[in-house]
């Protein structure tokens, strides 16, 4: 049987609905408004929906402006999530795994803008990973998936920069860093994964190929502090991955390379930044043993 043509007026119809969707979809607020909601607290708008602002505001975490993706975006992001708690669970679930997704958009690639997507959306998992802690909401096949994303993110990433004079912060080791620390966190965390991120440190600073200057070290070691100070951290694991780095700086002056070198001068900056982070925790017969072993190696280089 046949198929009755439609008539013109239909398709037409049909034609400016989609366009009308389409363009509801696409409109943006501007950045007088983003500016408006910082400079108000940060308080969601009268007549507007949270919920649909967020999903807005998740489409500027690629943006190259750094106002747009980092002031105002981000900064709006962290408070509704972690701060506020304005947000529905549904809607933390789906930017969770809208943000988990980007983590491996443009993955490779170096000195491009597609770091910025990936950098921030882990910056934002980290206040995600924070609410998880206090107010669970993921779900355990959720959080594990989303450690092990974040653990391959850390070792993956190609694009190292930390800041630029026009697309001022980029950080995407600093952001990982700041994920896997508030990951820790939480009571779902096990053994093995703990055990993963101090392996993921590990192969962070020895395949960096220069010498990270803007702070990541010291974020790094804040993370590794995260995952030793939990209860159920297994210390018989601690020993073993100092002397990992011993022995991959072994023949840094006897076999020096610029990427031996790098790798020699990332372990001490972040020894460094371990010690400082050791110390200003609470004192416990574990710490004061880390913070010894730490302080051994340091002296011994």
């Amino acid at each position: 049987m046949l198929r009755t043509a439609r008539p013109a007026w239909c398709v037409l119809l049909a034609a400016d609905l989609l366009f009308s969707t389409f363009a509801a979809a696409a409109q943006q607020h501007d950045c007088d408004f983003w500016r408006a909601v910082v400079q108000q607290h940060y308080a969601v708008p009268e007549r507007e929906s949270a919920d649909a602002l967020a999903r807005e505001l998740s489409a500027l975490l690629a943006s190259p402006d750094p106002e747009l993706r980092d002031d105002l975006a981000y900064s709006i992001l962290a408070r509704w999530i972690y701060r506020q708690n304005v947000l529905s669970t549904p809607t933390l679930l789906s930017l969770t795994d809208e943000w988990r997704s980007n983590l491996k958009s443009g993955l490779g690639e170096a000195g491009t803008d597609s770091v910025l997507k990936r950098s921030f959306s882990a910056l934002c998992l980290a206040e995600i990973a924070k609410r998880e802690a206090k107010s669970p909401f993921m779900g355990p096949q959720r959080y594990h998936a989303l450690v092990a994303e974040a653990i391959a993110y850390l070792q993956q990433e190609r694009d190292l920069r930390g800041y630029e004079a026009t697309r001022h912060w980029i950080h995407a080791t600093a952001h990982t860093a700041d994920l896997l620390a508030a990951l820790a966190e939480s009571p779902l965390h096990t053994k093995d994964e703990a055990t993963s991120i101090l392996h993921a440190i590990d192969a962070r600073l020895s395949t960096a190929p220069q010498v990270y200057t803007q702070g990541e070290q010291d974020r790094l070691a804040v993370a590794f502090v995260s995952v030793i100070r939990q209860k159920d951290f297994d210390p018989s694991t601690f020993d073993p991955w100092l002397s990992q780095f011993q022995n991959e700086d072994r023949d840094v002056w006897t076999a020096t390379t610029v990427e031996s070198l790098a790798r020699y001068q990332n372990h001490n900056y972040f020894l460094q930044a371990l010690t400082v982070h050791l110390s200003l925790e609470e004192d416990s017969p574990a710490m004061s043993k880390y913070r010894a072993e730490v302080l051994k190696v340091l002296a011994a280089r």
